[in-house]
């Protein structure tokens, strides 16, 4: 893929992107044998290959520059580049990106200096869902405080009138001089507050401050990979810890061939899981519940063992804890997807009583180092 930013210097966060893409492909999954080979994996699948352009369905990014002339994109050095046009966003995202940097010199928006510590207006973020071939926006504003509020209310007609499919608009108040993307405060300012998503079918839904995978490409494959794996295993009970807006959960369960099956879906975030029970209630699943919890906490105070957990956790893993309680209480089945290889490693070391039997790489992030990856652990008997 060519990259002017990357060619003139100017933005370096593909580092691989001169690699052609099949040997990046190559390289991630050859690493991915060697850090699981001590684990010895019945199976080992080709990786699931991604698009390498246009696939990040969401921009983060920092307003600088001026009133005048603000600039959408990142600062290196002393450096403002703007990234409108970065070809790892669609090109009705492009546009968008574009449409809104027009918006915010008509409406006299202040970009905050972060040098200065003055102006008001600090990141722009926008997400793109794709269904039926027409895209559909969130756009958020990140504001240093209440001044521009009222502004972007009175002028919010203008914004969904130019920009179409426009679904949901939002201002998020971070007042600290931080390196934070967000502060607690989220004001929706349209009367629906959810983009939906649709992969494989199957209707998902995001809040402003929801987690979702930034390639939907992936995520579909993904999902749909994770209800073939258990979709023949005898499960009739699961917990979908970390769930999310419940991506996993709602795959495994949808294409279960098993009517009766149960599953309980523990993530922190309570507008993540405000998402998936609306999913589930719109799928017509009366025997999924979805609940605000922590995962460790809420699985350590259970009393029965589920057939199957399911993990999907941060960077950082599912840690010691859980992890380690799951290997006392042995369910059938764990599994598991990572986003950070070290943390799956160190998590997989404690489950000595499980044997995996199938792998696959899924490449969510091309042309950087990371990587996706799903795990099914099966226990030995």
């Amino acid at each position: 893929m060519q990259c002017s930013y990357y060619q003139e210097n100017k933005c370096l966060s593909c580092h691989k992107i001169n690699q052609p893409y099949k040997s990046q492909l190559n390289e991630k999954q050859n690493q991915l044998i060697e850090t699981l080979a001590k684990f010895n994996p019945k199976e080992v699948k080709d990786p699931s290959a991604s698009p390498e352009l246009g696939f990040r369905n969401k921009a983060k990014m920092a307003v600088l520059g001026t009133v005048e002339k603000p600039i959408l994109g990142i600062q290196n050095d002393n450096q403002i580049i703007d990234l409108c046009d970065c070809p790892l966003y669609s090109v009705n995202m492009q546009s968008i990106l574009k449409m809104v940097r027009t918006y915010i010199r008509k409406q006299g928006l202040v970009p905050y200096n972060i040098n200065k510590r003055k102006g008001e207006l600090k990141f722009v973020i926008i997400t793109e869902s794709v269904i039926d071939d027409k895209s559909h926006f969130m756009l958020r504003f990140v504001l240093k405080s209440h001044a521009f509020v009222e502004k972007i209310r009175n002028s919010l007609q203008n914004l969904l009138d130019k920009i179409n499919n426009l679904q949901v608009v939002s201002i998020n108040i971070q007042p600290n001089h931080a390196a934070i993307l967000e502060g607690n405060e989220e004001l929706i300012l349209t009367d629906n507050p959810f983009l939906e998503f649709r992969l494989n079918s199957i209707p998902l839904y995001i809040k402003s401050k929801s987690f979702f995978q930034t390639n939907s490409y992936i995520a579909e494959k993904l999902y749909k990979t994770a209800s073939d794996w258990l979709a023949n295993l005898d499960v009739n009970s699961i917990w979908d810890l970390f769930c999310g807006v419940g991506g996993f959960g709602l795959h495994c369960v949808r294409h279960a061939n098993n009517d009766n099956i149960q599953l309980t879906g523990i993530e922190i975030s309570s507008d993540a899981i405000e998402c998936a029970s609306k999913s589930a209630k719109q799928l017509g699943y009366d025997k999924l519940n979805f609940e605000s919890l922590d995962a460790t906490k809420y699985a350590t105070h259970q009393k029965q063992t589920p057939d199957l957990v399911l993990l999907n956790p941060p960077r950082r893993g599912a840690g010691s804890v859980l992890v380690e309680y799951l290997e006392n209480i042995q369910p059938n089945y764990i599994l598991y997807s990572s986003c950070n290889l070290s943390s799956l490693a160190q998590d997989l070391q404690l489950l000595t009583n499980y044997q995996m039997t199938k792998v696959q790489l899924f490449d969510m992030f091309p042309h950087t180092s990371h990587m996706e990856v799903l795990v099914l652990l099966e226990k030995i008997i």
